[in-house]
């Protein structure tokens, strides 16, 4: 089951009586619940201190199959110019052309290739991640936190939490590295309910 896995949410049809064909289960669509939703950062600055950031803004989709986890996919597109240090200086230079020149480039997006169960409530989800104008494979190590009825509304939700670390320099953003750090922990967290 993919009950404590990531994307999971279609019990799998049986075969209909003899003569009448075979039903099979497929993907379905939930809906990202942003108000409880972040997609967060972290640099080193120097060695002495470390700047976290984050996007706060946005969109995509996900479909689960609850029954064959391999079926399930996930893509996001993130403005870059969304991005938040909570240092309005630093925000304006990162949106520069030195760093994520979001003039140029506006959007971020992840692109699922590859969802693998890998224990009872994690997977690994592989896809092509762009942004600064390339594109590279990064893998989200994700873990489900929850997955079932959510007692306030009654539709079925996951809950997620998933990491990778991005080398901001494969990316061509190699600006001031490594004394403004290179690799780059990222953090996604999330809850999706079935859309209506």
């Amino acid at each position: 089951m993919f009950r404590q896995t990531a994307l999971a949410a279609l019990t799998a049809a049986g075969l209909t009586c003899a003569g009448l064909g075979a039903a099979w289960a497929e993907p379905v669509a939930y809906t990202f619940d942003k108000s409880h939703a972040n997609i967060g950062f972290t640099v080193s600055h120097l060695g002495f201190s470390n700047v976290h950031g984050r996007f706060g803004s946005f969109d995509g989709t996900l479909m689960i199959d609850e029954e064959t986890p391999a079926n399930s996919s996930v893509t996001i597109t993130i403005p870059a110019a969304s991005l938040n240090t909570f240092w309005d200086a630093r925000n304006e230079h990162l949106k520069g052309a030195d760093f994520f020149n979001v003039a140029e480039y506006p959007d971020i997006t992840f692109k699922s290739t590859k969802v693998e169960k890998t224990g009872d409530n994690t997977l690994d989800i592989t896809g092509d991640l762009t942004f600064h104008g390339t594109t590279k494979p990064v893998t989200l190590k994700t873990t489900v936190n929850q997955f079932g009825a959510h007692p306030m509304s009654g539709k079925k939700t996951i809950g997620v939490a998933a990491t990778t670390v991005v080398k901001r320099s494969d990316f061509g953003m190699g600006a001031m590295a490594p004394a403004i750090g290179d690799n780059i922990p990222v953090t996604i967290d999330f809850e999706a309910s079935v859309s209506e």
